[in-house]
């Protein structure tokens, strides 16, 4: 069961349209890249974040790009037109975004979710619709997380959970379509996804981005939060999984790498080391709740799937370390080609 191909000729997936809403943000693109050798690409994105440009694949003949809102159901009906599966991923990301647009975020998560399992349904023939969650659901104490564990959330008010609970609610809606109308759904619970090719927030892209400037790294408080890192190509494999086998349907999923666990102080020191940076490091303040520990369980997914994380987290740093330095070797390129054509004393050739 488990030894069918995720992609290929081979795969349940070739020749098939797969449709990803929030598909140009930096998951959204690492998985149309995995896809483009099998199936056909469509995206539903309104372009807030467009990771998808940077790695070239916005041009690629198989990328179909539609520049949409979730909230907008006209628009993603017609986006569903023709679609064999969907990874519902679309959403506000970012704790700081989140805490700046709470109204904002509630309304993309369940308006968007919801057009989203309408369209599918109306569809008809939609072979699997993968909710992407969050493994915020688990509040801000959680350790060897199971699925079936009871989600905590904080109060009524504390903009910090705005994000988990409307994602909570999208998993309830996303199974109950499948209990009720049949639809083959299933929801995916990420664990703090990194590496090439990240956009936006995120603590890795932070300190990687600062480390190679020699600027400080900032960490909040006293960097003693545990956090389980999970390499991008690792989520691509949860979620290719889920898209192919049959045992995906009705479940929900954590999708992580408990091996990849370690305090943010520690996440700090090793990127210094494997950058060979002189940044230092500075604590600061931070009066927001935060997530103290979150270690996943994902024996799940691995019974269920055959999911296994491969890549370890020094090997992934290093890898997104490379690949940061590259693109700021070619922004340094590009800045000083810019310059001669901006100089007025060059001499015209």
């Amino acid at each position: 069961m488990h030894a069918t191909n995720l992609v290929g000729r081979e795969s349940p997936l070739y020749g098939k349209r797969v449709l990803i809403t929030g598909g140009a943000g930096f998951i959204g693109t690492a998985l149309t890249r995995a896809l483009l050798e099998t199936s056909k690409i469509r995206i539903f994105d309104n372009l807030r974040r467009n990771a998808l440009k940077e790695a070239g694949l916005i041009d690629h003949p198989d990328v179909e790009l539609i520049v949409g809102d979730v909230r907008d159901f006209k628009a993603l009906q017609e986006a569903f037109e023709g679609v064999d599966y969907v990874v519902h991923m679309a959403s506000i990301a970012g704790v700081d975004t989140v805490l700046q647009n709470p109204v904002l975020t509630m309304e993309v998560s369940l308006e968007g979710t919801m057009n989203a399992l309408r369209a599918a349904r109306a569809a008809r023939g939609i072979r699997r619709f993968v909710d992407f969650s969050t493994s915020e659901v688990f509040g801000s104490y959680a350790y060897r997380v199971r699925e079936a564990d009871v989600t905590k959330l904080g109060a009524v008010g504390e903009a910090r959970w705005t994000y988990a609970v409307s994602k909570l609610a999208t998993e309830h809606l996303a199974h109950n379509y499948h209990k009720q109308y049949g639809l083959p759904t299933c929801s995916i619970r990420p664990f703090n996804v990194y590496g090439p090719g990240q956009v936006g927030e995120g603590a890795i892209h932070n300190f990687i981005v600062r480390a190679l400037r020699n600027e400080p790294l900032l960490i909040h408080n006293n960097g003693d939060q545990i956090r389980s890192w999970c390499y991008v190509d690792d989520i691509v494999d949860g979620i290719l999984r889920t898209l192919i086998f049959e045992e995906a349907i009705g479940q929900a999923f954590n999708i992580g790498n408990p091996r990849s666990t370690i305090t943010i102080y520690q996440l700090a020191r090793l990127i210094l080391r494997l950058s060979a940076s002189s940044s230092p490091i500075e604590f600061v303040p931070w009066n927001f709740t935060d997530v103290e520990l979150r270690v996943p369980d994902v024996r799940k997914a691995e019974r269920l799937l055959g999911f296994r994380p491969k890549v370890d987290l020094e090997e992934g740093i290093m890898l997104t370390i490379d690949w940061y330095r590259k693109r700021q070797a070619l922004a340094l390129v590009n800045q000083k080609e810019n310059a001669k054509v901006d100089d007025p004393h060059r001499q015209g050739g």
